[in-house]
């Protein structure tokens, strides 16, 4: 690659125009010292390391010989947390980590959860399936009832092969690695580079199918030190709209049997996503029901490109998405435009942050002053719902407005009520590459070059271990002022990381009615922080539907089932049933919400609506404070139990 100093010097430069263009280079004033005290004293947590330094850890993956002088960023994701009931307790407290550093998937109890069970670890080796260590590594785990028989099982997804799925066996009462049954998602196994997979009803038939994000282009063998000259190893084919990765996949559900062995059938649906959208660096996938109807639409946050939002037309055994962008006016650059972004997608979420009721989007990307300054999303509506059907997506940016437009090099987003107040925090995952060699100079130089010379590997600057691209950067725990803007309080609360994190997984592992965080680090230990925060009145609904499978009382997480909650003091909230979304952090199957000091004995009004093969249902009920199941039949006969601890 030619060596220019003047591009180094330069695109600092460009980038302050870019960030004045944008409207996001003037920082509006910090809040006051006192307030952020008062803000901080509302949130205590505990950290516990959730595993340790392994005997032959590393930090740098071995890569293919074309990728080697890049290792470092090669080797930059993979770390994973997702949370789930695996020891059968009723409550989720239990996580699968993924560490990068000897490849592990470990299943094991949190702190507090009574899970009682030794830490395990989940591998294809011995299975009779094909795996290869020296070419295979696992880049996140899923938790969900892939059967649909009501036991939680784990789904592995790697680089160098299609996800593996290992389903609990229904005679295993002590979780080992022997109580699980590997089996292939696909047969026959593919070579596959997976970033991201979301669990998700996606046809609207009330069972959950699955989503894939896949990075590297389709057969390429990026981790394979023998595979010398592979011509599918290509790297991104423009900084800002590269659609040459992998192929995304729908995977829909299609049966599932219980006994011994259990199985899991999913049907590859070829033509499910439109060829605008499957072609995408797909980092984080989100689901949520943007229309009403029950059925959940599909973000697609991708890496150097435009990310893509689906709208959901599906009927039960039938898939149809169609795209839909924002529109644009003479006010919004095009890179503010959902759907019409050139910016790097890396995280996703979905939280009402405008006390409007519905769903806001979350969007992670990069914003480094001299470097890569573009902005994060906080798309917020701004037309009715029925703009999606016509194909436009009713969405403004105003993560500016929010204080929430910078942040880093940020991963996973994730949202919820730390102190129960009735407000959600947001949690961001930041960081890259640690080490003591600065490389944003070079990589720079890279960004500013014509597209053509970036699909080849040879054309990047070096990155291997020891050098650093915002390595140094802390996550952030975003807090509302009285302004209504967002702070960040991850210093004052204990929630900074010393090294880069990639993903969180929330749950209250250990009953007490506060949400508590599991942080995916990347080489480095993995962490839970406990909520001690100040106790307030919440409420938590476990909604289930009865299992697919089984002997006829099992049930099993009502994905994509919605609350919408009225408080006694008037404030309406809701939530939708998604743990899958994100990065690669997997979160609770409880709904819980904050009631704040004004409700610790008043009564709520839920309204609950879900879909299955029949359609759509909703029930309204009336729930004291506390933790409550809610099996939903139909709504002559839907089950509620609780209070429970």
């Amino acid at each position: 690659m030619l060596r220019r100093p003047w591009r180094a010097l330069a695109a600092p430069v460009v980038a302050v125009v870019v960030a004045s263009c944008l409207g996001i280079a003037a920082r509006q004033p910090g809040t006051p010292a006192a307030e952020r005290a008062e803000l901080a004293s509302r949130f205590q947590f505990s950290r516990t390391a959730l595993n340790e330094e392994p005997p032959d850890a590393r930090d740098v993956r071995r890569v293919q010989p074309a990728l080697e002088r890049i290792s470092g960023w090669i080797s930059a994701v993979g770390a994973s947390a997702a949370v789930g009931d695996i020891a059968g307790t009723g409550r989720d407290g239990d996580v699968c980590l993924v560490d990068p550093r000897d490849d592990s998937v470990t299943v094991r109890p949190l702190p507090g959860s009574g899970g009682g069970y030794e830490p395990f670890t989940l591998t294809p080796a011995g299975t009779g399936l094909p795996w290869d260590p020296s070419t295979m590594a696992p880049m996140g785990c899923v938790t969900g009832d892939f059967a649909q028989h009501g036991r939680t099982g784990v789904l592995v997804f790697y680089w160098g092969r299609s996800p593996v799925l290992f389903l609990r066996r229904d005679g295993a009462t002590t979780p080992t690695a022997e109580a699980f049954h590997a089996t292939e998602l696909v047969s026959p196994m593919q070579v596959w580079n997976t970033t991201t997979v979301n669990h998700t009803d996606i046809d609207g038939d009330g069972r959950p199918d699955i989503l894939v994000g896949n990075y590297f282009p389709d057969g390429a063998r990026v981790l394979d030190p023998k595979a010398a000259d592979d011509p599918r190893m290509a790297m991104q084919d423009g900084m800002s709209n590269a659609r040459n990765a992998g192929t995304a996949h729908v995977l829909r559900w299609t049966s599932g049997t219980a006994g011994p062995r259990p199985t899991a059938a999913f049907e590859d649906v070829p033509d499910a996503l439109p060829a605008d959208a499957r072609h995408g660096w797909a980092l984080a996938l989100g689901a949520q029901d943007l229309t009403g109807d029950g059925r959940a639409e599909l973000y697609f946050a991708n890496d150097f490109g435009a990310d893509r939002l689906l709208v959901n037309r599906s009927e039960p055994g039938r898939v149809r998405l169609t795209l839909a962008e924002g529109r644009r006016d003479v006010m919004t650059p095009k890179s503010k435009v959902l759907g019409r972004d050139s910016f790097k997608g890396m995280g996703v979420a979905f939280a009402d942050l405008t006390g409007t009721g519905e769903p806001d989007i979350l969007v992670s990307n990069i914003t480094l002053p001299y470097a890569l300054h573009e902005s994060n999303f906080v798309f917020t509506k701004d037309g009715p719902s029925s703009d999606l059907l016509k194909g436009t997506a009713p969405y403004r940016d105003r993560s500016e407005d929010l204080g929430l437009s910078r942040s880093g090099w940020s991963w996973d987003v994730k949202t919820g009520d730390f102190d129960n107040n009735g407000s959600p925090e947001i949690l961001q995952a930041v960081g890259f590459v640690k080490g003591h060699t600065n490389r944003w100079p070079e990589l720079q130089e890279l960004a500013m070059a014509n597209d053509s010379a970036l699909h080849s590997p040879h054309a990047w600057p070096d990155i291997v271990p020891g050098d650093d691209l915002s390595g140094a950067a802390d996550n952030r725990f975003w807090v509302r002022n009285a302004d209504g803007r967002y702070t960040d309080l991850a210093g004052e609360t204990g929630l900074r990381q010393s090294v880069p994190s990639r993903s969180f997984a929330l749950t209250d592992a250990d009953g007490d009615g506060r949400l508590d965080i599991v942080v995916a680090n990347q080489w480095g230990d993995s962490s839970y922080h406990r909520n001690l925060s100040p106790a307030a009145p919440h409420l938590t609904l476990r909604l289930r539907v009865p299992a697919a499978t089984g002997d006829g009382t099992a049930t099993t997480p009502a994905i994509g089932a919605r609350v919408t909650l009225r408080t006694a003091d008037g404030r309406v909230t809701a939530q939708q049933l998604q743990p899958a979304n994100g990065h690669t952090g997997v979160n609770t199957t409880d709904l819980q919400f904050g009631l704040g000091t004004a409700g610790a004995t008043a009564p709520v009004t839920a309204e609950i609506s879900w879909r299955d093969a029949d359609g759509q249902h909703r029930i309204t009920r009336t729930f004291q404070p506390g933790r409550h199941t809610v099996v939903l039949t139909d709504p002559a006969r839907t089950a509620t139990t609780g209070p429970q601890s």
